[in-house]
């Protein structure tokens, strides 16, 4: 059986494909354990400071393979992440440390939703038709679009597309802000690397940091967020990456930054 997830490095960026094009990229249980160790390896490993996310063929994700992945759900829901293994969706308490730009094209529905709203920036192509259609399959998204969905794009809004299971384009999807950027088909995946790279290029301790306090602050509330900031200054402005960025300023040189 073919791998249902690419993985490939591009410098410091992890790029990450689903890679079922023949079945518009339905995720079987198959693809969401390879995709969980994906990001498992994005998580562990140093050297990588962001990863792309993206979908070999026309399409992005026609949602989960309902007769492969029905059958797996117990009393006690659907466990899919095999050891070594990070929750893409982070939905388990789990949370990935290191920035996600997805790239979507062509479909994108459920899962695919999900996935670009428990990531960091996402480009769609002007192709791209998204659907939250779970009712239309009477269970309900359960990969974090009822809990980032009306965060990300507000109540309204959320609700109009989560409760009908209508589909909406990517025009759509930038007017109320669960998409970052339109672009062309065929320049979502090259642009999304151009973000990874631009961020990959700052100093990791300081993006992590960053990431983390935003979290934080949707996660806890904002006085958990606001108590770390000084703390975390500190910590940041004794870093060797923190001289190094001093030092770059003054020589009006590029950073180089070692993520230490």
């Amino acid at each position: 059986m073919a791998e249902r997830i690419t993985v490939d490095r591009d410098g410091h960026v992890l790029i990450i494909g689903l890679n079922r094009p023949e079945k518009r990229n339905a995720a079987d249980f198959a693809m969401l354990q390879e995709l969980c160790l994906a990001y498992g390896e994005l998580d562990r490993d140093e050297r990588l400071r962001a990863a792309v996310v993206f979908a070999h063929g026309d399409h992005f994700t026609a949602g989960l393979d309902l007769a492969d992945i029905g059958p797996r759900i117990t009393a006690d829901g659907l466990d899919l992440v095999p050891e070594g293994g990070v929750n893409p969706w982070q939905v388990d308490g789990s949370l990935q440390r290191k920035p996600v730009v997805v790239a979507v094209q062509g479909t994108c529905y459920t899962l695919g939703i999900e996935l670009a709203l428990a990531s960091d920036v996402v480009v769609a192509a002007d192709s791209t038709v998204f659907g939250q259609i779970e009712v239309q399959r009477a269970i309900l998204p359960f990969g974090g679009a009822t809990i980032r969905f009306p965060r990300a794009v507000g109540w309204g809004n959320a609700m109009r597309w989560m409760l009908t299971g209508d589909t909406f384009d990517a025009a759509e999807a930038h007017r109320i802000g669960l998409v970052q950027e339109v672009v062309p088909h065929g320049d979502q995946l090259p642009r999304a690397h151009e973000l990874a790279h631009r961020i990959a290029a700052q100093a990791p301790l300081a993006v992590q940091a960053t990431l983390a306090n935003a979290r934080a602050a949707i996660r806890e509330g904002d006085p958990a967020a606001e108590q770390r900031l000084q703390p975390e200054l500190v910590r940041l402005s004794a870093s060797d990456d923190a001289a190094e960025g001093m030092r770059a300023f003054l020589a009006r040189d590029e950073p180089r930054f070692q993520g230490r």
